[in-house]
C-alpha cells in the first residue's frame, strides 16, 4: 500500500472538519433540523409506499364511500384516514402521492439545475453580446407569471404528469441561469482563476473544474427551494386538470377530485392539503438551514 501524500492527508483531515462545521451551523437552526426530519420521513413514505400502504391506491370499496377517519363518528378501523367518494383508502393514496411528489421534485430540480447551470456558465464566460442575448431571453421567461407559463406549456404539450414536470422545469430554469451567472462573474476576478488561466488551463477546465465547484453553495440552496416550488406547481397543475390525470394518487389531483365534497367530507380535501403544506414547509425550512450553513456571510462566530 502506498503512503498518502501530505496534500491528500491534509484533505482527508479537513473533510470531516468541514462536515462538522456544516452540521454545527445547520443544527443551530432548529426549524431546519425539524424540516430535515420531516423530509426524511417524506422520503421513507415515498420509498416504502407499497409496504406502508394498507391497500392499493386505486382499489375501490364501494360499500365504504366517504367513510370518515377512525376517530370521528361513523369511522372505521379498516380505513384510518377515511375513504374518498369512490371508496378508495385515503391513507394509501396519500402515501403513494408522496412518491409522485418526490418524483416530481427530483426530476424537475435535476432538469432545471442541469440546464440552468450549463447556460449560466456559458453566459458567465461568453462574450458580452452572447451574454446579453441569453439574459434577455431569461428576463422574458421571468416576465410571465410562473404558473401561467406552465399552464401554457402544458396546454401545448398535453395534460400529463411528465409534461407538467417539463413545463415546471422550463419555468424554474431562469433562476438557476441568473444565479450561476452571478456566481461565475463574482469568481472570475479572483486570483485562483487568473492563476489557472496563466497556467494554461483550457476553457472547459476553468468552467467545470476551477470555477463551478466554488459556485455550488447558492445553487444547492436554490435546488432545495425549487424542490418545494416544483411540488406546489405540480399540485396546482393537477388541481387545474393539467397535471397528473385520475386515478393517479397525486395530491393536487386528489384535491381536484374531492372539491365538490368539501362541505360533506372535510377529510378528502383537508388531508391532501395538509400533506402539501407540511412537505413544502419542511423543505423551505431545510433550505433556510442550508443557506445559513453554506453562506459564509451568514455564519456567526
Amino acid at each position: 500500500m502506498t503512503d498518502l501524500t501530505p496534500e491528500a492527508t491534509a484533505a482527508n483531515k479537513a473533510r470531516p472538519g468541514r462536515l462538522r462545521e456544516f452540521w454545527f451551523y445547520f443544527s443551530e437552526n432548529r426549524g431546519a433540523v425539524m424540516g430535515l426530519w420531516v423530509f426524511i420521513a417524506f422520503i421513507i413514505m415515498a420509498a416504502g409506499a407499497d409496504i406502508l400502504a394498507p391497500y392499493s391506491p386505486t382499489e375501490q370499496f364501494r360499500e365504504y364511500t366517504l367513510v370518515p377517519p377512525f376517530w370521528q363518528e361513523g369511522g372505521s378501523s379498516k380505513f384510518w384516514l377515511g375513504t374518498d367518494p369512490l371508496g378508495r383508502d385515503m391513507l394509501s393514496r396519500l402515501l403513494h402521492g408522496a412518491r409522485f411528489s418526490f418524483f416530481v421534485g427530483i426530476v424537475v430540480v435535476a432538469v432545471a439545475a442541469t440546464g440552468g447551470i450549463l447556460i449560466g456558465l456559458l453566459a458567465g464566460f461568453a462574450p458580452k453580446w452572447l451574454d446579453t442575448i441569453i439574459m434577455r431571453i431569461m428576463d422574458i421567461i421571468l416576465a410571465f407569471p410562473s404558473l401561467l407559463l406552465a399552464l401554457v406549456l402544458v396546454a401545448i404539450l398535453g395534460p400529463s404528469l411528465i409534461n407538467a414536470m417539463i413545463a415546471i422545469a422550463i419555468v424554474l430554469q431562469p433562476h438557476y441561469v441568473r444565479l450561476t451567472r452571478a456566481s461565475v462573474l463574482g469568481e472570475l476576478s479572483k486570483d485562483y482563476v487568473t492563476s489557472a488561466r496563466v497556467a494554461g488551463a483550457g476553457l472547459f477546465r476553468r468552467m467545470f473544474v476551477t470555477v463551478l465547484p466554488n459556485c455550488l453553495a447558492p445553487i444547492i440552496v436554490q435546488a432545495a427551494l425549487s424542490f418545494s416550488n416544483a411540488i406546489l406547481d405540480a399540485a396546482a397543475l393537477g388541481f387545474l386538470g393539467m397535471g397528473a390525470q385520475p386515478p393517479t394518487p397525486e395530491w393536487g389531483t386528489m384535491l381536484a377530485e374531492a372539491r365538490e365534497f368539501i362541505l360533506r367530507a372535510w377529510w378528502v380535501v383537508t388531508l391532501p392539503g395538509i400533506a402539501i403544506l407540511v412537505t413544502v414547509l419542511a423543505i423551505n425550512l431545510m433550505g433556510d438551514g442550508l443557506r445559513d450553513a453554506l453562506d459564509p456571510k451568514l455564519k456567526r462566530s
